[in-house]
């Protein structure tokens, strides 16, 4: 992990462009302040760093005690300076120094799910299902860059002409993918997926009008049924957040083992085992990919296997799994209907290179998954289940489905929000007899159809 020395050393470094375009006119006025505040903050900056050099004993986590000291340095610089200035200014170097500079200020706002950085001086974000244009702004690209590598670099990974997309992820779990000059033409871009601090339980979803009773209800007795369960949907849908909460079902005496690109699951059972993919090193060794991990974890005696996302080859060694033994297992993929999820999945064994015909790849596809369920981010930008069917076995070359629950779109409200409701399809799935067998009530009134 970068020591406190190197993130001062890192802030001060920062340079102004005072050259950089302006698309808005308010744009202007804040390069304006930020040009005019600019060798006041380095004059801080450095001095912040003579006295930690020399004979202030401040430990790297202690950062009361160096906010308390910018402070100081600060008051004593700027005589002159007016204390609300004054007070801006402090909340700015010190996010410089020991955080993520001009970000610090949306990572701490509840109501962002997502922060798009695209170059210095356009970052948006998401509230509530809605993209917006925020008033944050960097001065240059060098200060998005560093952002960049401070987040990156207590991982272990790098970003830079060689290799100029990371995936990662920050303290609190939050998903981060970078791209840098020259493949991002407009500058060092910047995508954080941000997760709550407190995980979502099944019943805000229910609040949040994602899903219904019957339909949580259900989900909740395959959970613990040990039912073979894939979550499917677009960019942003919300399927790992629905993972999360729906792996919070599994028993707290089972072994988990989490599998993912970039560790993000917020499991709260005392039995876990988590395992984050790893790209290669400089020389271009020690990769460990996600096919790797999950043919690792079938010999780590699990009870259940938790893959973030299946995007290539480990389809294979998860439908394996599946149909070996390990049921109730937990997966998502992207895809927007349920028949090109099954079309990704063929496709995905495929890249595994096994060379396996077409009807052998549906028949373990259609031998391991037990439930498909599809959640989509409508139009108005809330989240919702929309589908959630059963795989019922082969018919010919046919993968036979049949859908449980699903959502009626009733049109738009007065604001715009999407009217519709849950609804049953009125059909008893047969996947009830493996759930029963494990013991776990059901209710047929879940089931009945409006």
């Amino acid at each position: 992990m970068s020591t406190l020395q190197e993130r001062l050393e890192q802030a001060r470094s920062i340079k102004v462009n005072v050259n950089a375009p302006n698309r808005r006119s308010h744009e202007i006025s804040q390069n304006t302040y930020f040009d005019e505040y600019a060798t006041f903050k380095s004059k801080v900056h450095q001095e912040l760093l003579n006295q930690m050099n020399f004979g202030k004993e401040l430990e790297a986590g202690d950062k009361e005690a160096i906010l308390q000291l910018i402070k100081t340095i600060v008051d004593n610089l700027g005589t002159d300076i007016a204390r609300p200035v004054k007070n801006r200014l402090v909340n700015e170097i010190y996010d410089e120094t020991i955080g993520f500079g001009p970000l610090e200020t949306l990572l701490k706002d509840n109501d962002v799910s997502e922060i798009m950085v695209n170059g210095p001086s356009l970052v948006y974000v998401e509230r509530r299902g809605r993209i917006e244009l925020s008033s944050i702004q960097f001065r240059d690209n060098e200060q998005v860059l560093n952002v960049i590598d401070r987040i990156i670099s207590p991982l272990g990974r790098r970003c830079d002409e060689s290799n100029p997309m990371v995936d990662a992820r920050l303290p609190d779990g939050s998903r981060v993918n970078a791209i840098i000059p020259p493949v991002a033409l407009t500058g060092p871009t910047i995508t954080i997926r941000k997760f709550s601090k407190t995980p979502l339980v099944i019943s805000d979803l229910i609040k949040y009008n994602s899903l219904s009773f019957a339909m949580s209800a259900f989900l909740d007795a395959c959970v613990k049924g040990k039912a073979n369960m894939i979550i499917f949907g677009g960019t942003g849908s919300g399927k790992t957040t629905l993972l999360n909460t729906l792996s919070g079902f599994i028993p707290d005496n089972e072994r988990i083992v989490t599998i993912e690109d970039a560790a993000e699951l917020q499991l709260k059972q005392p039995h876990i085992v988590t395992l984050e993919s790893r790209p290669a090193n400089v020389e271009g060794k020690g990769e460990i990919t996600i096919r790797d991990l999950v043919r690792n974890s079938l010999r780590m005696r699990p009870d259940r296997i938790v893959v973030g996302e299946v995007r290539s080859g480990e389809a294979l060694d998860m439908l394996q799994a599946m149909n070996t033994g390990h049921d109730g297992s937990l997966t998502t993929a992207h895809a927007n209907t349920t028949r090109d999820l099954l079309s990704r999945l063929e496709t995905m064994v495929l890249m595994a290179g096994m060379g396996l015909p077409s009807h052998a790849i549906r028949e373990q596809i259609a031998s391991a998954f037990n439930i498909i369920v599809h959640q989509s981010r409508l139009r108005d930008g809330s989240r919702k289940i929309v589908s959630i069917s059963e795989v019922l076995g082969m018919e010919g070359d046919t993968i036979v489905l049949q859908e449980i629950f699903y959502f009626k779109q009733e049109g738009f409200d007065g604001s715009g929000n999407i009217r519709g409701k849950f609804l049953a399809t009125g059909i008893r799935p047969k996947v009830l007899e493996r759930i029963t067998a494990e013991g776990i009530a059901v209710n047929d009134s879940w089931f009945n159809a409006s």
